[in-house]
């Protein structure tokens, strides 16, 4: 409990100008934020061109490009709706290595917006690679995901909308999909693969590490 109670203290004196916010939130919550956990409702159809529900889906956009993101759900700005947003950047493929690029099967995703997803499983055979989470910053594990997905729900306008995704963008997708259900990967992860991101510069800094929870 010390511990903990030092690392909040640390936190704290970090941002002296704190007060309370209201959600949608211009950050991602981080896991033990109860929103994580629960089961998000579902957004009427004759209501995603209220204010109400497009400011969620304004400020999902806005969060997933600040992190420089591939996807994020609205519990994640503290929302409980079922509305997530996802995208892959020509600027994002390159950032990886062509090795990785070919073996993940990592495209190009323009940016999408899903209200009232449903996922329909196309292919069974699972992949696992390393997978990371805003709201479990800094950390990553490997996990195992279906190949090929089929997402079907709305998009910003209230049209219908359905998109078939492979390999990486289908894992994008049921990552997603499981903020919207209450669940992280951390749920499914192979445990003993589970690291800190930045454990060598840990190590090189002598601990004097601070980990962000938002960009600069």
């Amino acid at each position: 409990m010390g511990l903990i109670r030092k690392t909040l203290n640390w936190y704290a004196r970090l941002s002296p100008s704190r007060g309370k916010t209201s959600p949608p939130y211009e950050h991602v919550v981080q896991i033990g934020d109860p929103r994580l956990r629960k089961t998000s409702e579902p957004v009427p159809i004759d209501k995603i061109k209220t204010s109400e529900v497009q400011k969620v889906i304004k400020t999902l956009e806005y969060v997933v490009n600040k992190y420089g993101s591939v996807g994020m759900s609205a519990p994640q700005i503290g929302i409980n709706m079922r509305i997530f947003v996802m995208k892959l950047t020509a600027q994002q493929v390159s950032s990886f290595p062509a090795e990785i690029v070919k073996m993940r099967g990592i495209s190009v995703v323009p940016l999408t917006t899903f209200v009232n997803p449903t996922l329909k499983v196309v292919d069974f055979i699972k992949v696992v690679h390393p997978e990371g989470c805003e709201s479990v910053r800094s950390f990553s594990a490997e996990v195992a995901r279906y190949k090929k997905v089929q997402i079907t729900g709305y998009d910003q306008n209230g049209e219908p909308l359905q998109r078939t995704y492979s390999d990486w963008a289908a894992r994008i997708a049921q990552h997603e999909m499981d903020h919207l259900d209450g669940k992280l990967y951390t749920d499914i992860m192979d445990r003993k693969t589970m690291c800190c991101v930045c454990w060598e510069e840990v190590n090189l800094s002598k601990g004097k590490v601070a980990i962000p929870f938002a960009p600069e």
